[in-house]
């Protein structure tokens, strides 16, 4: 195992600098959202997995997803850590089977689950166009 770099205490420092809500990803999602006549809510906390946004007229559900965290499969950035492998990959799988069983939950409850990547943002009008369609399906789905 490879040893860490920086000190404990300033690892501990650094992921707590990692947000959980209103990150740049969600930001330009939502931004992206609203441009195209979008209306949602956020963090819907009486859903299961408080999702990061919630279009209520379309039953759908959008979680922002950073590829690192979430294991975007085949993304160059989802990459393995050098250093504490097995707690990373621990920590994968517990992110991994909680976005499934999550998105399960929603789609029991008739929800329409979109799950948008973070290397996704980079083509916007591509995004842009799948997320119309994800809405179009959700409707005809009714």
């Amino acid at each position: 195992m490879a040893a860490d770099r920086i000190t404990k205490e300033h690892r501990s420092w650094n992921m707590s600098r990692i947000k959980c809500k209103n990150t740049k990803p969600e930001l330009i999602v939502r931004s992206l959202l609203h441009r195209l006549g979008y209306r949602f809510r956020l963090y819907s906390k009486d859903l299961p997995g408080n999702p990061d946004i919630v279009l209520n007229k379309y039953r759908t559900i959008i979680f922002v997803h950073g590829c690192f965290w979430h294991r975007h499969q085949g993304c160059k950035f989802a990459y393995n850590p050098k250093s504490r492998q097995e707690f990373w990959k621990r920590k994968f799988e517990s992110n991994i089977n909680r976005d499934v069983y999550v998105s399960s939950e929603l789609e029991k409850l008739g929800w329409n689950v979109v799950t948008v990547w973070e290397c996704e943002l980079r083509f916007e009008g591509k995004l842009a166009e799948r997320i119309n369609s994800e809405l179009l399906k959700a409707i005809a789905k009714r």
